[in-house]
């Protein structure tokens, strides 16, 4: 009689040891789900053990409604890098989800349930929460059109002939990149990101500092007529209460660049001024990508 309880005890302890043997997952979305009307939208996922990265899963998921009935929506997500899978899904509308992931490994399947917040985003991009609108872009996309239109004037004054025609032909080329709206998103990121940066090592924009490059910009800027019809066109306080929030950012990324000039001097002591501002410049951009990889930025 012993004898048999000792081995039920044996074989209970075995069933325990069976049951929780299988693989202990956990499952995290790497950037919020967001939905847009008539378009799939990106779902990434990242799948660690342990802390430990999980790869070589075959990841299938399935999302309904918790409130609502309006079916279910299901992919299959493609392994990227370091545990990430991910697809893009198109959903019908904003609220609560629940997802029930399928992890298959070795033959042996996981489900993993998670309840998700689906929201409609404030922007085209954003940079830890912070949102990058159209309206952003549209202001870029302006910025540049007046930056052309300098250059066009100038080329009218101060050339002639052949070279005008370069000149000319040059301009009209970059009109075309006016409208590249992923080149906007960049020129915005970059900025937002230094300036980002700067705050953290502890700069301020000054408001005098911001109130002085206004003006400057204001000086140039009534030099050319076509720019000053463009900035009524689009609104004078709308587009200075704009220009303004850019040079805070602007004033905020010169102290970065200035830090930056003065250690490569410290450095370099014998170097000469363009070595120094080359040396500074890489500096500057080896800075950026590291700022850029460091913040949660999602693209939609």
């Amino acid at each position: 009689m012993i004898k048999r309880m000792m081995l039920a005890t044996v074989l209970l302890i075995a069933m325990l040891a069976g049951c929780s043997s299988g693989p202990d997952y956990k499952i995290d979305l790497t950037k919020p789900l967001y939905i847009q009307k008539d378009k799939a939208m990106p779902l990434e996922i990242k799948v660690t053990e342990s802390k430990k990265a999980v790869k070589g899963l075959k990841v299938a998921v399935e999302l309904s409604m918790t409130n609502m009935d309006h079916g279910t929506y299901k992919a299959k997500l493609t392994e990227g890098m370091d545990g990430t899978y991910a697809d893009n899904i198109q959903l019908e509308m904003p609220g609560k989800y629940e997802a029930e992931f399928t992890l298959e490994k070795g033959g042996k399947k996981t489900k993993k349930i998670m309840d998700l917040e689906v929201k409609k985003p404030q922007g085209v991009a954003s940079i830890n929460g912070k949102w990058i609108t159209n309206e952003d872009l549209a202001f870029y996309k302006l910025i540049n059109k007046l930056q052309l239109e300098i250059n066009l004037e100038s080329a009218k004054k101060h050339y002639k002939g052949e070279q005008l025609k370069e000149e000319l032909t040059y301009i009209k080329s970059q009109e075309k990149m006016l409208d590249d709206k992923n080149q906007r998103l960049t020129q915005v990121i970059r900025l937002r990101s230094m300036a980002m940066l700067a705050e953290e090592k502890g700069h301020k924009a000054n408001p005098t500092v911001v109130e002085q490059e206004i003006q400057k910009v204001r000086k140039q800027y009534d030099q050319y007529a076509s720019v000053k019809k463009l900035i009524k066109q689009y609104g004078e306080d709308q587009f200075w209460a704009k220009e303004r929030e850019q040079y805070q950012s602007i004033v905020l990324i010169q102290q970065v660049q200035k830090d930056l000039l003065a250690a490569a001097k410290k450095d370099n002591p014998k170097a000469g001024e363009q070595e120094i501002y080359y040396d500074a410049q890489q500096k500057y951009e080896d800075l950026l990508v590291s700022q850029v990889n460091s913040l949660k930025i999602v693209i939609l």
